[in-house]
């Protein structure tokens, strides 16, 4: 199902702006928001933790009303790190992820990786990638020493 252009229209601002429009549409279960977020183009890919490779605004909007069948998605975006230029935005990010246990609700952690573009419409996400991550806190390894001596 394509946007519209008035969906479209709703969304101006920063790569930033985008994510965090994102991930409140995930924790609403908003899908039109949702898919408001996404570039308007037959490319666009999205990659669940575990999933296979889903292609296009149909493909990937069925996915989410399949999850949203079920609940809401409860992720946070956490220590993002942006890699942004003119035209494009590539954010890697760790996502806090609220899941239920016998115990009650606990995090989960999931490493995700979104790229935006800047379209005629503004920014738009055109790739969202979710590797399953951990129940702990996930450790970053860096190749720059973290004290400075």
């Amino acid at each position: 199902m394509r946007k519209t252009k008035l969906q479209a229209a709703n969304l101006q601002g920063t790569a930033a702006d985008i994510e965090a429009a994102f991930y409140e549409a995930l924790q609403t279960g908003d899908i039109d928001k949702l898919m408001a977020c996404w570039a308007d183009e037959d490319e666009i890919v999205c990659i669940h933790p575990g999933g296979p490779r889903v292609i296009g605004a149909g493909a990937i909007r069925a996915t989410f009303e399949a999850m949203f069948a079920h609940g809401t998605i409860r992720a946070w975006p956490e220590r993002v790190r942006k890699t942004e230029s003119l035209a494009s935005a590539v954010h890697n990010l760790l996502e806090r992820v609220e899941v239920a246990s016998d115990e009650g609700p606990k995090n989960a952690w999931v490493v995700a990786t979104n790229v935006y573009l800047k379209t005629a419409q503004g920014w738009r996400m055109v790739a969202h990638h979710a590797s399953p991550g951990t129940v702990t806190e996930v450790q970053e390894a860096s190749a720059s020493p973290q004290v400075l001596h």
